[in-house]
Parts: C-alpha cells; structure tokens; sequence
C-alpha cells in the first residue's frame, strides 16, 4: 500500500470567540480561504496540485453552511479544478478529514490533499444547526442524552476525580501554553491572520490566561451544577442510566474546559512521488487511523477503546507511543485516558492543550496533529498519537512517525 505522508501543517492563533475577539469580523470562508492560501504558498503548489480539499467544520449552518469546503477553495488563491469536500464528525472533524486524506492517498486514490478544518464559533454559535439526538424526543429519551458537561462530570464522578485533580490540570495546561508560546515552540505553524488591506488581526492565541492558579481556579462555580440538578434536571437521566452512582459530582467550570474560540487548520497529505515532484520533504508517514462509537451519554471517553483499537489493529502497545495529544475538550477526560493507560503526564499536551488555548471544533483534530508532529520535531522523538473524544459518543484517533 502507497504511504501517506505529512509535507506540511499549519494553522491560524485561536482568537477569543466572542464579540471582543479579534477574529470576530472575519468569516469563516475568508479564515478558511487565509489557511489554504498558506499552504499554497508555503509549498509553492501551482496547478491541480491536490485532489481534493477536505474541509471539517462541525456547525454547518449559515455562513459556514453550504459546502464551505468548495467556497473555501474557490475564495482562496487554488486552482478552481480543485473540488471541496465538508465533513462533519463532531469535534473530531478536522482530524477525520486528515484521516480520510490519508486513507485515500494510501487507497491510491489521489497524489495529495489538502484536509483540515475551520469553526467560527463567535460568529455561528455552537448547536444552532440543532441535533436530533439532543431535540428529537424518540431519540433522546432512548439514548438518555445529556450535554457534554454533563457528560464530562458523569466521567469525573465514575472514576474518581476531584476538582482540585481537575483545576491541577488546567493549571499547568495554561502554564504548558504560556511556556511554549514564549519559546517559540509554534512559531513555524502558525499563520498570522490579516484583513483585505494585508493588516495584521492576530499572530498570537488570545484565549490563553497564563496567571491562572489554583486560587483563581477555585472562585469559579461548576458550570453544569443547575442544569444538571435543577433545571432541566440532567442529573436525574444520568442516574437512571447509571444507577451505581448516588450522585453526580460537578466539577467542571470555564477554567477546567475547553475554551469556546475561532480558528482553522489544514495539513499537507501526499505520496511519495508527490513530493518528489514538488521538490519538498516528508516530515512523517500516517502510520494508522481509527474510529470507533461509545457509550452516547458518558459520550466523552471515546480516546480511551479507540486508542486501544488503534494499538491493538496495528500490532502496537501504549509504550510504543513517545508522545500523546489529547484533546483537552473537559479536564476529565484527559485525566481518564492517563487513568486507563498509566501514562506519564509529562508526556500528554506537553505544550498546553484546549483548555488553555481554546477548542474551534471543527478545527481542533488537525491542530493537535500539527501540535504532535512539531513537538516530536523539537524534542528528537519519533512515534506520536492524537486523539479525541466526540459528541454523541464516538472516538478517533491518529498515529504519525517521523521520517
């Protein structure tokens, strides 16, 4: 079978994701458009350089409706002969698109591809394309749906973790970002952002609040407590499918989750004769992609079967992994896949993750593996592996080697 490759990866700062945030006047489409337009230029692609553009983007509606894929390619400065495909796997999207990309280069199908993501979440607002597993009754009820902080605090309560382990985590995630901002450790991924004049919006993450401590951490209240035991009531479902627990200990807020923020990533896939003929350099195969569907309601503990799928269909063990990114979508969950794997933090994030720098879902899953590969770079290892938890329960995740 053909190897797929990494020739490239890149992405945009993550702006704040508000009305106050930098990239709030900027679209999806023209973000988009920015991402492909680097990673023309950067690997001096002319021509139907790419079979395909593989574009995640979770809220499909509105501005980032329509295909955005197709939009994107044709806003930006690629040849029209290159189509656009959007796909949508929840957070996982713009890592299922790099997965897809892989897949079809290794399939033959294709000598390259460009295949990332993008989600503006300040300006189309998460869950406004509406779920039928959230809003349809015959399904909801069956799969006793709660949302995901709900599910990030069913996790906390079933295998044992405290606020303070949470607050620990979120801590040293903004204290990794801090660190690794002020060395340099992105700086030949990130795409500085500018308006239609060519002035510069964003170079640099806002989200980030790097004098969080835990005293800082502590004054916030539990973000998911009411709607979980007053109104609508979360909790009460959770417990009717969980019976085993007494209770449901809330222990996430706005500094133990996820950041909600604008941003695009895109990553550079191909063939070896790809390469040869634009005269650029393979920084790592994609060794092995997986998928795989979880428990609905719990929903977010997908990174740890699908990391043993992956292992186990590619006759790997966890030891074989130098380096891991999980995304931080809610602390539990990182604190989870370390529970089941007994794996050293120090190599988990090491340069800070979503809690710090913030989650533009459809975005998120190509970052973190641009985040992996320059962070295998840096610090001289070799194997890596990116994963996700997903809404509704599913997983993925991505195994790189660098070349």
């Amino acid at each position: 079978m053909t190897e797929a490759y990494i020739y490239d990866a890149l992405r945009t700062p993550r702006g704040k994701g508000r009305k106050d945030g930098s990239l709030h006047e900027v679209t999806a489409l023209r973000l988009s458009a920015q991402t492909l337009n680097a990673v023309k230029e950067r690997n001096n692609l002319e021509g139907h350089a790419v079979e395909d553009v593989i574009w995640g983007n979770v809220t499909q509606v509105m501005e980032q409706g329509g295909c955005l894929a197709r939009s994107a390619v044709l806003a930006s400065d690629l040849d029209e002969r290159i189509p656009g495909l959007a796909i949508n796997r929840f957070c996982a999207s713009g890592m299922e698109a790099v997965n897809l990309a892989a897949n079809q280069v290794k399939g033959g199908a294709g000598d390259a591809y460009i295949a990332g993501g993008v989600e503006m979440m300040g300006r189309v607002a998460m869950g406004s394309d509406g779920a039928a597993i959230a809003v349809d009754p015959s399904i909801a009820m069956e799969q006793y749906f709660v949302p995901q902080g709900i599910s990030a605090d069913i996790i906390a309560t079933e295998y044992g973790f405290s606020r303070d382990e949470a607050d620990r985590l979120a801590m040293q995630s903004q204290q990794r970002a801090a660190k690794a901002w002020e060395e340099g450790r992105f700086n030949g991924s990130i795409i500085t952002v500018r308006d239609q004049n060519g002035l510069e919006i964003l170079s640099h993450d806002e989200y980030m609040r790097p004098q969080t401590d835990m005293q800082s951490l502590g004054s916030l209240n539990p973000a998911f407590q009411a709607m979980g035991e007053v109104m609508p009531g979360f909790d009460k479902v959770a417990l009717m499918k969980y019976p085993h627990l007494e209770k449901i200990n809330h222990i996430h807020h706005a500094g133990n989750s996820s950041g909600i923020v604008d941003g695009a990533a895109a990553v550079l896939i191909g063939n070896k004769e790809f390469g040869e003929k634009h005269g650029l350099k393979p920084r790592a195969r994609i060794r092995a992609t997986a998928k795989i569907g979880t428990d609905p309601t719990i929903m977010l503990t997908g990174p740890v079967p699908v990391t043993e799928k992956i292992l186990k269909d590619n006759g790997m063990d966890i030891k074989d992994i130098d380096l891991f990114e999980v995304n931080e979508a809610f602390a539990s969950v990182v604190m989870r896949f370390m529970q089941a794997f007994e794996v050293d933090e120090a190599k988990v994030n090491v340069n800070g993750g979503s809690i710090a720098m913030g989650h533009p879902l459809g975005a998120t899953g190509a970052i973190i593996i641009g985040t992996l590969l320059d962070e295998l770079e840096r610090a001289d290892k070799e194997v890596g592996l990116a994963t996700l938890c997903i809404a509704s329960g599913m997983g993925a995740a991505t195994i790189i080697e660098r070349v």
